[in-house]
């Protein structure tokens, strides 16, 4: 098996869980709610069609003892978690030691204390389950241990979506075992990857709009200012218009997105942006060459983006339905999900810059009550530590109540942060915890539950343990 893994290290636990899969009766496959989470199912679910095994996909929020309670009172007799687990497998194995049902996990995320025998976690072969390997990246490697009708390489696409929707591709491209998937989406002819500008939205934005949004890099001028990026483009010798409407990156000539992007470094390096940021503006993009040119499809950041407007409004159906090639009725929900996601996401960011983030020693915070959705509050807070007026030196958290009881804390940070060492699952985990809470996540983006009223006390011991990850 080791000779056809994309993952050698996890040959060996993938074999293991695919031969359980094939022995069970029937599947329940359990999986998260983000664009990883969803990718992670979708991948799973298309391995186990193939291979003729019987099962049904449920989604959930939050994988906690209660639902894993609730599971165990189902009728199927082998339970496949993915894009959690791992991290929930001291409340999973006492329900299979009790022979309610056999678990077989697909996770990235830091595992428990105890351990069951089909577990397929890359921290478990010391492969960096934050930066190297997603969960979809994991359902992949399973999926081709299961290798049903055909080697499933053509999933590897949907890996690397869900690696890229979970930030995996931080520095500029997806790194260790996630390349190894990469190679194999393009040997399957399914991907593309290249060099090119690294910025959001090239497949379906107007050019104005697409250099206005792109904060990850700030360009005086031009990022955060419409009339700026306007006249930025009005400036180069490239008709940026068609018929009168803006052109999108993709409808420009190589030689035309060469001007373009020889312009904005220009601009970067006369406006004074450190040498090491104005590398940030070229990365590697990946294509999903079945899909139309054009399309929200066509772009693994844009593809993971639809994913996150489905799910995180209660519609997971409706991404699994994309993931597994529902261009009709499910495509058409999802981008009015996608542009009901987008005002949500600019009301939010519009109360963050209103509001401003309160600034202790080394991180910075805000709470949105139920002004932002805690599904998204994260969304909003990754988007504001690239907006102006926002410090992008420490780490923000943002708070948003989830019940009448708890409140939903996210945490972001920047590749630069985590170059300094930070490491933002540990804080989310150990401040929460100190609280009557829990948490965790990956060193660049995170969150936890905890309990009302304890706000300012987990901001104290975050902004602590933040202090001494950062020196």
């Amino acid at each position: 098996m080791s000779a056809t893994s994309p993952v050698p290290e996890l040959a060996d636990r993938a074999a293991a869980c695919a031969e359980r899969l094939r022995a069970a009766e029937a599947v329940l496959l359990a999986s998260h709610i983000d664009a990883d989470g969803l990718t992670s199912a979708a991948v799973a679910s298309s391995a186990l069609e193939r291979a003729d095994i019987d099962h049904e996909v449920v989604f959930e929020k939050q994988l906690d003892a209660e639902r894993i309670a609730a599971i165990a009172e189902t009728d199927y007799d082998t339970v496949l978690f993915t894009d959690f687990g791992s991290g929930q497998i001291d409340d999973i194995v006492p329900h299979e030691e009790r022979g309610a049902f056999t678990p077989v996990i697909a996770d990235h995320h830091q595992p428990g204390e105890a351990d069951t025998e089909f577990h397929l976690n890359p921290l478990l072969e010391g492969i960096d389950g934050g930066s190297e390997l997603s969960g979809a990246g994991a359902a992949y490697v399973l999926a081709r241990a299961l290798e049903g009708d055909g080697d499933n390489r053509d999933l590897a696409r949907l890996a690397i979506v869900g690696a890229v929707g979970d930030m995996q591709d931080q520095d500029g491209e997806l790194h260790g075992a996630n390349a190894a998937i990469v190679d194999d989406g393009v040997a399957a002819g399914v991907v593309e990857s290249g060099t090119d500008l690294a910025v959001y939205g090239k497949q379906t934005r107007p050019l104005p709009k697409l250099l206005e949004y792109a904060s990850d890099v700030q360009i005086p001028g031009v990022t955060n200012d419409h009339n700026g990026a306007v006249a930025f483009l009005e400036e180069l010798d490239v008709d940026c218009r068609a018929d009168g409407e803006w052109r999108r990156w993709v409808d420009l000539t190589a030689d035309e997105r060469q001007t373009v992007a020889s312009a904005l470094v220009k601009r970067a390096v006369a406006s004074g942006v450190p040498a090491d940021r104005i590398d940030e503006l070229v990365g590697t993009t990946y294509t999903l060459t079945a899909e139309p040119e054009g399309t929200e499809l066509r772009d693994a950041s844009e593809f993971s983006t639809l994913l996150n407007a489905t799910a995180r409004y209660e519609r997971a159906d409706v991404g699994l339905a994309v993931c597994l090639g529902d261009r009709d009725d499910a495509l058409t929900s999802a981008r009015t999900l996608l542009r009901n996601h987008r005002r949500n996401l600019s009301e939010g960011l519009e109360f963050v810059k209103n509001e401003g983030t309160t600034a202790e020693a080394h991180v910075q915070w805000f709470h949105a009550d139920d002004r932002i959705r805690e599904t998204i509050v994260g969304i909003v807070a990754g988007m504001a530590l690239g907006a102006g007026g926002i410090d992008p030196r420490k780490p923000i958290l943002a708070f948003a109540n989830e019940s009448d009881t708890e409140v939903k804390v996210s945490a972001r940070g920047s590749g630069a942060l985590v170059r300094k060492g930070l490491d933002l699952s540990v804080v989310m985990r150990e401040a929460s915890q100190a609280v009557g809470g829990d948490g965790g996540g990956h060193v660049v983006a995170a969150g936890a539950t905890i309990p009302r009223g304890e706000v300012e006390a987990f901001v104290a011991e975050a902004d602590r343990l933040v202090g001494e990850q950062l020196g």
